[in-house]
């Protein structure tokens, strides 16, 4: 009788000290939970044509403007995944088709970095506005979260002084409207310049891609800052 007495208080000891591991082991998770979420990087993608793509240059990966940001990102210590959403020869009918495609990841922010196609095949900045209007409103339906910066982009009085003027006005005031951070124009400091573009005098080289990073990330660094803590109920 005392042998099985004591063996019932050793199973008994023993279902309790599983059971204070398990409450223990919930505790930890749940503790470390918002640890490992507030750790895990966001998106940052950039959708455009073939200047966000790095069209002609020998290392796209690394010396186009989007993985520029990257190495940005880690030098300031800043958890975000950057994904180069690119394609030479995109307008904004195309980026329209696309966008839904994009949204399908979760995403951050997003740099719309459209409209230079359009412009150089004289496509009506009208329409190019209503594309654009359309892509802000794919986003804003399926990924409310979502930050968008958009990306100004200018016309050589070539095209047509009305025409340029008319292209350039179509940014701001699309950012205006929906309330979006605007890059006034991508290729500030760059476009123009033979040193710092392709032969073509379209696309930047490497040494524009620097120059292109550094304008965007005037922009896009405030917007990086680490949310602030959620606020106490007040007693």
């Amino acid at each position: 009788m005392p042998n099985g007495l004591s063996a019932q208080r050793t199973v008994a000891a023993h279902f309790r000290l599983r059971r204070a591991l398990a409450a223990l082991f919930l505790f930890a998770g749940l503790a470390l939970a918002p640890a490992r979420a507030a750790e895990a990087p966001r998106t940052i993608v950039f959708f455009g044509d073939s200047l966000t793509a790095g069209y002609g240059l020998d290392n796209p990966a690394d010396e186009a403007f989007p993985a520029l940001i990257r190495k940005k990102l880690a030098d300031a210590g800043l958890a975000w995944r950057v994904v180069n959403a690119g394609l030479s020869g995109e307008t904004t009918a195309g980026g329209l088709r696309r966008i839904d495609w994009i949204l399908r990841q979760r995403i951050g922010i997003l740099v719309l970095a459209l409209g230079g196609n359009d412009g150089l095949r004289g496509i009506e900045p009208a329409v190019s506005r209503e594309n654009l209007q359309g892509i802000v409103d794919r986003i804003r339906a399926k990924s409310p979260g979502t930050i968008v910066v958009l990306a100004g982009m200018q016309m050589p009085p070539a095209m047509g002084e009305d025409y340029a003027r008319s292209f350039a006005a179509m940014y701001p005031e699309l950012a205006e409207r929906n309330h979006l951070a605007l890059i006034p124009f991508l290729l500030e400091g760059v476009g123009g310049r033979i040193d710092l573009n392709q032969p073509d005098r379209i696309h930047p080289n490497a040494e524009g891609h620097a120059v292109v990073a550094a304008t965007v990330w005037k922009t896009l660094r405030p917007l990086l800052e680490p949310e602030p803590p959620a606020s106490k109920p007040a007693d």
